[in-house]
Protein backbone atom coordinates (compact mmCIF):
# COMPACT_ATOMS: atom_id res chain seq x y z
CA UNK A 1 0.00 0.00 0.00
CA UNK A 2 1.41 3.44 -0.91
CA UNK A 3 0.98 5.92 1.14
CA UNK A 4 -0.87 9.64 -0.19
CA UNK A 5 -1.73 13.00 0.81
CA UNK A 6 -3.28 15.38 -0.15
CA UNK A 7 -1.67 18.71 -2.31
CA UNK A 8 -3.49 22.23 -1.84
CA UNK A 9 -0.49 24.73 -2.47
CA UNK A 10 -2.01 28.41 -2.25
CA UNK A 11 -2.17 29.25 -6.18
CA UNK A 12 -1.82 32.50 -6.90
CA UNK A 13 -3.55 35.10 -8.52
CA UNK A 14 -2.77 38.05 -11.38
CA UNK A 15 -3.36 40.24 -8.59
CA UNK A 16 -0.79 38.96 -6.30
CA UNK A 17 1.53 38.51 -9.10
CA UNK A 18 1.08 41.78 -9.92
CA UNK A 19 2.03 42.93 -6.34
CA UNK A 20 5.09 40.90 -6.69
CA UNK A 21 6.51 42.77 -9.64
CA UNK A 22 5.21 46.25 -8.74
CA UNK A 23 9.25 47.48 -7.75
CA UNK A 24 11.11 45.25 -9.97
CA UNK A 25 12.70 47.30 -13.01
CA UNK A 26 11.28 46.76 -16.37
CA UNK A 27 14.48 44.85 -17.25
CA UNK A 28 14.77 42.47 -14.08
CA UNK A 29 14.64 38.55 -15.35
CA UNK A 30 11.78 36.13 -13.55
CA UNK A 31 13.66 33.08 -12.17
CA UNK A 32 11.30 30.14 -11.22
CA UNK A 33 12.32 27.44 -8.33
CA UNK A 34 10.61 24.49 -9.41
CA UNK A 35 9.63 22.06 -6.75
CA UNK A 36 11.82 19.03 -6.63
CA UNK A 37 9.25 16.90 -4.99
CA UNK A 38 4.98 18.47 -4.01
CA UNK A 39 5.73 21.37 -2.13
CA UNK A 40 9.73 20.66 -1.51
CA UNK A 41 11.86 23.84 -2.34
CA UNK A 42 14.56 23.04 -0.74
CA UNK A 43 16.53 20.57 -3.76
CA UNK A 44 14.25 23.36 -6.04
CA UNK A 45 15.35 23.26 -9.84
CA UNK A 46 16.33 27.42 -11.02
CA UNK A 47 14.37 28.09 -14.38
CA UNK A 48 14.11 31.60 -16.31
CA UNK A 49 10.53 32.49 -17.63
CA UNK A 50 10.36 32.92 -21.51
CA UNK A 51 7.18 33.27 -22.46
CA UNK A 52 3.54 33.65 -21.25
CA UNK A 53 0.10 32.89 -23.20
CA UNK A 54 -3.23 34.03 -22.33
CA UNK A 55 -5.42 30.83 -21.85
CA UNK A 56 -9.48 30.31 -21.69
CA UNK A 57 -9.96 26.77 -20.14
CA UNK A 58 -13.28 25.66 -20.61
CA UNK A 59 -15.09 22.45 -19.56
CA UNK A 60 -17.91 21.63 -21.99
CA UNK A 61 -21.39 20.47 -20.44
CA UNK A 62 -21.40 16.36 -19.50
CA UNK A 63 -23.65 13.74 -19.82
CA UNK A 64 -23.49 13.50 -15.50
CA UNK A 65 -23.77 17.52 -15.49
CA UNK A 66 -25.18 18.71 -18.34
CA UNK A 67 -25.80 22.40 -17.33
CA UNK A 68 -21.79 22.59 -17.14
CA UNK A 69 -20.25 25.09 -19.31
CA UNK A 70 -17.36 26.55 -17.03
CA UNK A 71 -14.29 28.96 -18.05
CA UNK A 72 -12.02 30.27 -17.10
CA UNK A 73 -9.11 32.76 -18.10
CA UNK A 74 -5.60 32.43 -17.16
CA UNK A 75 -2.03 33.01 -17.64
CA UNK A 76 -0.05 30.12 -18.56
CA UNK A 77 4.08 30.88 -17.86
CA UNK A 78 6.44 29.10 -19.66
CA UNK A 79 10.24 28.54 -18.16
CA UNK A 80 12.87 26.64 -19.95
CA UNK A 81 16.47 26.10 -18.28
CA UNK A 82 18.90 29.09 -17.21
CA UNK A 83 21.18 29.96 -19.71
CA UNK A 84 24.58 27.96 -19.74
CA UNK A 85 26.11 25.16 -21.67
CA UNK A 86 24.66 21.73 -21.44
CA UNK A 87 25.39 18.57 -22.56
CA UNK A 88 23.72 16.95 -25.55
CA UNK A 89 20.65 14.30 -24.20
CA UNK A 90 20.39 11.40 -26.23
Amino acid sequence: MTDTFEHTPQIWNAAQLRDALKDLPDDAPIHIGVASDPGDFDGYRGFVLVDAHQVENWWPATSTAPERTETEQALTLFADWEPDRYDHLD
